[in-house]
């Protein structure tokens, strides 16, 4: 049961956060014109990059499973994955402006 009800969690965390997250970049790109239909999905896979990252090094611990696999990122790995999802949250105007 406790499976579940951590799984329901993680599924609310991500959708709540990433609407709201992912909000922000697509408001400010299209505000400037980027086409955010066409490249918004980049800045969406960072957004879900980063809550990945924040679920694993901080959220998983006040949730309801207690069973193996609750540890954090390694150091390295987390700020690869950071400086990734950066990049992709800063590619849509990237590629907006060399493909057109």
């Amino acid at each position: 049961m406790r499976v579940l009800l951590e799984l329901l969690r993680i599924i609310f965390i991500f959708a709540i956060l990433a609407t709201l997250i992912g909000g922000i970049p697509h408001a400010i790109y299209s505000n400037i014109g980027i086409h955010t239909e066409k490249y918004g999905w980049t800045a969406m896979l960072g957004v879900f990059i980063l809550i990945f990252v924040l679920y694993r090094n901080k959220l998983q611990f006040s949730g309801w499973y207690e069973g193996k696999g609750r540890e954090k990122l390694p150091i390295a790995v987390s700020k690869t994955l950071i400086i990734s999802a950066i990049v992709l949250l800063l590619s849509p105007p990237i590629l907006h402006f060399f493909i057109n």
